[in-house]
């Protein structure tokens, strides 16, 4: 719904920010949120949105950095018109509505769009300044960080009985010796949340640069196979027959030298996508119970059977018997957690 200035109640910073960039009396539309703290207001006819976040000055300074760094790369990231961090405020560039969810759920075809998203991929693993700008690497302490999410959420959600400190002890120790192959490949700029919601589709540019990204503000330098696996094995959908292993290839046939063969990448991707499957089976739980967005239990099925076929395809099989062991019945957990801790919210 379109509202007024005054009927959306702007807090006096956001009012005085849109004020001192010309936009004091712009029609105004509020998007829905996400599983982040950041919300937008579209200025309505004027092809920009207000970004406001005030509780990540950090990652809001990145935002502002990575956009213009995307962009001098020869990606589409949105326009920065304006920004003021002392507030968390920043007029950007509106994509549109055009994400690759919205355009799938009407019935674009699929595999052009992941081709895309790939050939973009591609672009910035090949390009020579790609990192050059300071983020944080996805080194060990990261990679362990994330997958004690799991030790820390679902353990106990599953079973309160098991001990959470000890087996995370355990966990860490498997999946340390886990990682041995991405030594020496944690060089590329990996944009973290490279999926469907976060990739629209510019029609009015060619090229890799008629791929719109957004939410890229969690960059780090780590292995370039992370986003093939957030694109390819999201938790949100599942792709066609077939799909992933055609775009998989595509990547694979097109890859940087330094990548090394295609078995490695192919190795790599199926461990990152067991470490990122890992992590959300506990980031789910944890964005229902502590900050109130059950949405995300919806896809508790689908990301404990991706990581179950990640962990085999991996052959991380020690972790897989640790977790039989000591979690039995984990596997068909999916659907028993979301019943459990599903409960309304008005933020999903």
């Amino acid at each position: 719904m379109t509202m007024t200035r005054a009927s959306l109640e702007l807090a006096p910073p956001v009012a005085t920010f849109l004020a001192r960039h010309g936009h004091g009396m712009a029609e105004l539309k509020r998007l829905p949120s996400d599983a982040s703290a950041r919300s937008y207001i579209r200025l309505q006819g004027t092809g920009q949105l207000l970004m406001e976040d005030r509780t990540d000055p950090k990652g809001f300074a990145a935002f502002i950095r990575l956009a213009r760094h995307l962009a001098a790369l020869g990606l589409s990231a949105p326009r920065v018109f304006g920004a003021d961090p002392a507030v968390g405020l920043a007029l950007i560039e509106d994509f549109g509505t055009g994400t690759y969810g919205t355009l799938l759920k009407g019935g674009h075809d699929e595999a052009a769009l992941y081709a895309l998203a790939i050939d973009a991929l591609l672009h910035l693993h090949h390009h020579p300044d790609a990192v050059a700008i300071t983020v944080p690497p996805y080194d060990m302490t990261l990679l362990l960080k994330e997958v004690s999410v799991f030790s820390d959420w679902f353990v106990p959600a599953f079973n309160p009985e098991v001990d959470t400190a000890r087996f995370d002890r355990t966990f860490r120790a498997l999946w340390t010796r886990a990682f041995a192959p991405l030594d020496g490949h944690n060089t590329a700029l990996v944009l973290r949340d490279f999926h469907i919601d976060n990739l629209m589709l510019l029609d009015s540019r060619s090229g890799v640069q008629s791929c719109g990204l957004l939410d890229f503000q969690d960059a780090v330098t780590g292995s370039a196979e992370y986003d093939l696996v957030s694109l390819l094995q999201d938790a949100r959908r599942d792709l066609a027959a077939g799909l992933e292993t055609k775009i998989l290839h595509r990547y694979i046939a097109a890859a940087p030298p330094s990548a090394g063969p295609g078995r490695e990448i192919t190795h790599r991707y199926h461990l990152l996508g067991a470490q990122r499957h890992t992590r959300l089976a506990g980031q789910f739980l944890r964005l229902n119970q502590r900050d109130g967005k059950p949405g995300y239990l919806a896809f508790m099925p689908r990301v404990l059977r991706q990581m179950q076929a990640a962990l085999k395809d991996a052959h991380l099989h020690e972790i897989e018997d640790f977790i039989d062991t000591t979690l039995p019945g984990w596997r068909d957990a999916g659907p028993m957690l979301a019943q459990r801790f599903h409960e309304p919210h008005k933020d999903t």
